[in-house]
């Protein structure tokens, strides 16, 4: 098991850049895929970025590819998400997740949640 939370949310104009950060608890984080999804007011749960256990590999969802990158250190038990030339449609709160499918975008194979932070982007 493992438990997961976020951090790095704020207010930023269109334009700029925040980096989120989510720490893992426990032994086993290496074990597992992990993914950022977002969800803004009145919207489904929309699929941001993943990156495989070993961070060898990342997928995007179209609306960020180019703008967001997604990284992990196993080391330390953490995974980023550096957020560039935001939006306000980026405007969500953003969760990290994990799951043993790698690579995944889809919501229900993800099995851990943190709590979310806020992004919000002004215009």
């Amino acid at each position: 098991q493992v438990q997961l939370i976020e951090s790095g949310g704020g207010l930023v104009q269109a334009g700029g850049s925040l980096r989120l950060s989510c720490a893992a608890s426990g032994r086993t984080f290496s074990r597992y895929a992990m993914g950022w999804f977002r969800q803004a007011p009145g919207k489904e749960h929309e699929f941001v970025a993943a990156i495989t256990r070993s961070g060898g590999n990342t997928y995007y969802a179209d609306s960020v590819k180019g703008r967001f990158t997604i990284s992990r250190d196993n080391a330390k038990n953490t995974v980023l998400l550096q957020m560039n030339s935001l939006k306000p449609e980026d405007t969500a709160v953003y969760y990290c997740a994990a799951t043993y499918y790698s690579g995944s975008s889809v919501q229900s194979e993800y099995d851990y949640w943190g709590q979310g932070t806020q992004v919000t982007v002004s215009s």
